[in-house]
């Protein structure tokens, strides 16, 4: 059996479909057998109120005062998914995406993909993990080493 390397795109697109796609490519340079992604609306994860940590108060490029004003500018629209999977497939290289709430999930599964990544914060969550059984897709459940891929700006 051989090893499967996901890529780690995460929400590292900013905000940018043409980010999204650079991360895409660079993920299959390095060859990987898929890259993820993160699908989720700031609605359903964090109140409008919730401040950010000190780690996101003292990252470069985010000068927004609070977690859901971060989240929302890291949502993937849903209009990008078609582009990002096509994307994908002339690369040769396989998408996938962390579902971190019950319509995201039931968005990806429209989407036909192979696996479910289930987020590290949600794997004692029985409620989501009964919801994402429903779909009998195969689940990734990832825990430990986690390199994440960043454009190099120059």
């Amino acid at each position: 059996m051989r090893t499967i390397i996901i890529a780690e795109a995460g929400v590292n697109h900013n905000g940018n479909i043409e980010n999204a796609k650079k991360l895409i490519k660079k993920a299959a340079e390095a060859g990987a057998d898929f890259v993820k992604f993160q699908t989720f609306k700031a609605d359903s994860l964090v109140s409008k109120r919730a401040k950010k940590a000190k780690y996101q108060l003292s990252a470069k490029n985010s000068d927004e005062k609070d977690q859901y004003t971060m989240l929302k500018k890291l949502e993937i629209p849903l209009e990008w998914y078609p582009i990002l999977i096509n994307c994908c497939e002339k690369n040769g290289i396989k998408f996938l995406s962390t579902g971190f709430d019950e319509k995201s999930i039931d968005y990806l599964d429209s989407l036909n993909m192979s696996y479910i990544k289930i987020p590290s914060g949600e794997i004692t969550n029985l409620p989501y993990l009964i919801h994402v059984a429903k779909n009998k897709k195969r689940l990734l459940f990832l825990q430990g080493c986690v390199m994440n891929m960043k454009l190099n700006k120059h």
